[in-house]
């Protein structure tokens, strides 16, 4: 994998051990132009594509056809959160639109039982810090039915982990989103260049899958959704769940 490549691109070249096969992924090749003069010269067919390798990645393309590659490299894999959050530079925004999420959650029944409002929130709190510390804005918008569930009044009563992180966390009825296009998923969006949508069962358990995507064409859609929410949501200090 190129490791000079600037931030969520990946041009990378993978190389099957039991064949030898060699397998590319780069940027889809899309300008007229050039798909003109790559047709000129042979045919490009619905099962085919042309994409683009950029010449820093000729040091990996060799070491692939001379296999003097290191012996079960592999590439980076799935980022983590922390590396989303970490690779930022400008703004991380979430959108949470579910009225129930983990309902087995001990801090969660412990808060049913006696109203204890304790949460572990360092492994939080360092991370969302830091990257509020050198300047990326951290916005946190919940979607809620009123009256709100218990889910949603005991994550209000733990929100001031939220808030020492550093986040900027509002609260919409949904009354006040019924007119909007809202996505069906959950989502992380990063400097308005990458939104991962996250998936829940139908009890609202995360599931630890995870869509990625990059393409500016389905990007501006959310960014100018959230936007919309954001300004008719209500600040944290102001809202009130019960």
């Amino acid at each position: 994998m190129d490791d000079t490549s600037p931030k969520s691109t990946c041009p990378a070249v993978f190389v099957e051990p039991a064949t030898g096969d060699l397998f590319q992924v780069g940027r889809k090749v899309t300008d007229p132009d050039v798909i003109a003069k790559l047709t000129a010269h042979t045919p490009i067919h619905d099962d085919e594509a042309a994409f683009w390798t950029p010449a820093r990645l000729k040091p990996q393309l060799l070491e692939a056809l001379t296999g003097t590659y290191e012996p079960g490299r592999e590439g980076y894999g799935e980022p983590s959160f922390e590396d989303l959050l970490a690779s930022a530079e400008r703004s991380a925004v979430h959108l949470e639109a579910r009225d129930t999420y983990d309902a087995t959650d001990p801090a969660f029944l412990k808060w049913l039982e006696d109203g204890d409002t304790s949460y572990e929130w360092d492994d939080w709190i360092e991370p969302v810090g830091a990257a509020v510390a050198r300047g990326v804005k951290v916005r946190r918008l919940r979607i809620v039915s009123e009256p709100v569930s218990d889910y949603i009044r005991w994550e209000h009563a733990i929100s001031h982990g939220n808030i020492q992180a550093g986040e900027d966390l509002r609260w919409l009825p949904r009354r006040l989103a019924y007119d909007l296009a809202v996505p069906v998923a959950d989502y992380w969006m990063f400097d308005h260049r990458l939104v991962r949508y996250h998936f829940t069962s139908g009890a609202g358990a995360e599931l630890g899958v995870f869509e990625y995507v990059t393409d500016p064409r389905k990007i501006i859609p959310v960014v100018g959704m959230f936007e919309m929410m954001w300004e008719r949501a209500i600040p944290h200090a102001d809202y009130s769940p019960s």
